[in-house]
């Protein structure tokens, strides 16, 4: 996404996240729900396996597993502090907040559990919310959880009558691309003004 969407602005700002495997769509936004800033944020690095649990484990051992895994959160850790790091450094204003999708706080953490069902399939992407939420409170901003289901609709409560100007009013006044993701992710900004953080 272009240097051209960001909007200077001298308030504390919120980032939202709709994240997917390897990559997210990152949209900051003023108190005011002024789109700051919308762009594409790496999350892994190339070459790297972004689903490891799902797409690459199975044929290995559970010990070779977990050292598989564990080369793909470093290689995370890595690609997405410096993201949030070009992110922040691009934002005229401090970030208080990152909102990111929602995951069962008592998530496995061993490899053996993570590859079976029902986990197996999320493993990958719980993952990358773990390391966003790591990354964050490393910086201090608060984190703040939402579901991706309901979170336009808590928004759209929130905002009123202004709901469809601020949530899809940016198509207009930034141009393309302004996707579902990208509502998704300004709406969970929304909503963390209104929570208190995990």
């Amino acid at each position: 996404m272009s240097p051209g969407t960001r909007r200077p602005l001298d308030s504390d700002v919120r980032v939202g996240i709709a994240h997917h495997l390897g990559w997210a769509v990152a949209v900051t936004a003023s108190a005011g729900h002024v789109v700051a800033d919308r762009r594409r944020i790496e999350l892994i690095e190339p070459g790297i396996p972004a689903a490891p649990v799902e797409h690459e484990a199975g044929p290995l051992d559970d010990g070779a597993a977990a050292r598989m895994v564990a080369e793909v959160r470093a290689s995370a850790l890595r690609t997405t502090s410096a993201s949030l790091d070009q992110l922040a450094a691009a934002l005229s204003g401090p970030v208080v907040s990152i909102s990111l999708r929602a995951w069962p706080l008592d998530f496995p953490d061993d490899i053996a559990a993570q590859r079976r069902p029902p986990y197996d399939s999320r493993a990958d992407s719980v993952m990358y919310c773990q390391v966003l939420a790591e990354c964050a409170h490393v910086r201090g901003w608060e984190v703040h959880l939402f579901n991706a289901k309901d979170v336009e609709a808590q928004a759209a409560r929130i905002l009123g009558e202004r709901a469809g100007d601020v949530l899809r009013g940016p198509r207009a006044t930034l141009g393309p691309p302004w996707t579902k993701d990208h509502r998704i992710a300004l709406a969970a900004t929304i909503v963390a003004g209104t929570e208190l953080p995990t």
